[in-house]
């Protein structure tokens, strides 16, 4: 019997649109022959399970079920295609785990953790792991722009902590801009992470589960046309996207290991993208997104082909990998 897979898709945060896109790429793909898809919307103010007609049907949430004409729809599986919250940061895991239903992405404490970028950085410095010089600042903290720039120096990247999509990010080149910055951020959270610049080749690496062990895809070499990788350049095309990237078979391996290192190390599952600027010549990391783009022009999928893995194959392994 083919089994029900529920693509949840949508979110609360600034990506919405950003993940409904990444959604319908998985539902165009998914095996027929194995699978039954739903596309699942899910908004602040209600849950959708919506058909090819347009036509919603109300998920409820006690269950996560949805009638349609008298049948309860009953989900196996969960296929999470959610950036930001509440998909990426632990959120709609948990509720998956009390329900008893599976879902492709990491497990929730790993989903807040990452999506934490100060935390994130914190928990990785333990094992090694080459980061920027960063501040950190609350909301309502003093700004003491001296203090930062005497830690960080500048040019500086100040950034949200917990956004995704480059939202609420910017170069900082002086210090009478880095107060307006700091706000900047503030409009995606209540935390901002305040970064050194470093130099160098900016590169991405998808880790995936794939047929029973981690894998580290080709490497992608990222040139934006802009200040750095912001929204523009990752969605509007304003970037060059290499794959693979153009670095030295050493670079490409060091980087790939330091990967699948983060992916252990954290015990992630299902597909990450990590992001990494090789300054003197060494990876140092960025931040690790664990439900990354999945439109055909996304980075991973880039990665996936140039792996000779096919978005059904990419996206039946991320199912079976579940069971």
């Amino acid at each position: 019997m083919k089994k029900n897979i529920a693509i949840a898709m949508g979110g609360y945060s600034t990506e919405f649109d950003i993940s409904l896109k990444s959604g319908e790429t998985v539902y165009q793909h998914l095996d027929r022959s194995k699978f039954n898809p739903y596309r699942i919307h899910i908004t602040k103010d209600s849950w959708w399970l919506v058909t090819d007609d347009g036509v919603k049907h109300s998920i409820d949430k006690s269950n996560f079920t949805a009638t349609i004409n008298k049948e309860v729809i009953h989900f196996d599986l969960v296929f999470n295609t959610i950036h930001g919250t509440p998909g990426e940061d632990g959120i709609l895991q948990a509720y998956l785990q009390v329900m008893g239903i599976p879902q492709t992405a990491c497990d929730f404490y790993q989903a807040a953790l990452t999506f934490n970028k100060r935390d994130c950085i914190s928990v990785l410095h333990a094992y090694g792991v080459k980061t920027a010089k960063n501040y950190f600042i609350n909301q309502g903290d003093v700004i003491n722009a001296e203090e930062i720039v005497e830690k960080v120096g500048l040019p500086c990247f100040v950034k949200a902590n917990r956004a995704g999509s480059s939202f609420g990010i910017s170069k900082v080149k002086k210090i009478e801009d880095l107060e307006l910055a700091i706000h900047h951020s503030f409009k995606e959270d209540e935390q901002v992470i305040i970064e050194s610049f470093l130099e160098g080749t900016e590169v991405s690496v998808g880790v995936i589960n794939y047929k029973g062990k981690p894998l580290a895809l080709p490497v992608t070499e990222i040139i934006s046309e802009n200040e750095f990788f912001d929204y523009d350049a990752k969605y509007l095309g304003k970037s060059q996207e290499i794959t693979p990237a153009n670095i030295s078979k050493e670079q490409t391996k060091a980087v790939q290991e330091e990967a699948l290192k983060i992916f252990k190390f954290l015990n992630l599952k299902g597909f990450t993208r990590a992001e990494f600027i090789f300054h003197n010549q060494e990876p140092h990391f960025l931040e690790v997104n664990t439900c990354p783009g999945l439109t055909q022009a996304s980075l991973l999928p880039q990665q996936a082909k140039a792996a000779g893995i096919s978005l059904q194959d990419l996206f039946t392994e991320a199912v079976e990998t579940c069971f």
